[in-house]
């Protein structure tokens, strides 16, 4: 497979391949031997995996879930589960990481500390936020009620989170806050003072693009953890999470 053409694929869809190669590798070792006991068939498809996953330089997250997946799949068969707890396993996967597959940005909640720093990085002024990806709305919620002079408006793709966020919107009582379901690229970013986005480094790039495109001179563009490739931001805040999260800020 050439490294071109394996760069368009997703990850996703490349570690299944991964996967696929190191069980029929070991499926053809068991032929051959006739010694391989089940654990032992489970750990050598994980190595193969995660072997095979580090020669063609997935990023490194990858390699344990390579590694223990086919274990992993041989534990939970030994627990003899019912076939609907598998059909519920994966439904609720579907809602929470609805969108995960295409956009490569998993739910990521960022933490109270986060917050207290966004807070303290708005304007005096009245302003627009918007919250790019905003999950389960701790981000809003927390900014309306600490900056109620503020207007925020946050956009989620996975079912599960939106409707979390739009509860958590509703019973807040908070008038200056809203979510809606839907794709951040299709997100006017020049209605915002604002714009918020804690997603992955996947999308940072062209994320950048669009709102050098869309933000208007003066607003504030802000990521959470992952920085913009090859353009350093104005400041950086660090905080003292569990995770010694970064805000990266640029103006725009």
């Amino acid at each position: 497979m050439s490294d071109t053409r394996r760069r368009k694929l997703p990850p996703a869809v490349l570690a299944l391949f991964l996967q696929s190669l190191a069980v029929s590798l070991a499926v053809i070792t068991q032929m051959l031997s006739q010694r391989l006991s089940a654990l032992t068939f489970a750990l050598l498809c994980g190595v193969l995996a995660a072997l095979f996953s580090h020669l063609l330089k997935m990023d490194r997250w990858w390699l344990p879930i390579q590694l223990l997946f086919v274990p992993a799949l041989l534990l939970t068969l030994s627990f003899s589960l019912a076939p609907t707890f598998f059909l519920v396993a994966f439904l609720v996967m579907l809602v929470v990481y609805w969108s995960t597959f295409r956009s490569q940005v998993p739910l990521y909640l960022s933490s109270e500390k986060v917050w207290q720093a966004l807070a303290g990085r708005l304007p005096a002024e009245p302003f627009t936020f918007v919250d790019l990806g905003s999950g389960i709305g701790g981000v809003l919620t927390y900014l309306a009620r600490t900056n109620p002079h503020g207007h925020y408006h946050g956009v989620e793709a996975a079912p599960l989170p939106f409707l979390w966020s739009w509860l958590r919107v509703r019973f807040a009582a908070s008038h200056n806050c809203s979510v809606h379901w839907g794709s951040l690229w299709e997100c006017d970013l020049s209605r915002y003072d604002v714009v918020f986005a804690y997603l992955s480094p996947v999308p940072m790039a062209d994320l950048w693009h669009k709102a050098r495109q869309e933000m208007r001179p003066g607003t504030l563009f802000i990521s959470n953890t992952f920085a913009v490739p090859d353009h350093p931001p104005h400041e950086t805040i660090a905080t003292e999470d569990l995770h010694h999260s970064q805000l990266y800020l640029w103006r725009m």
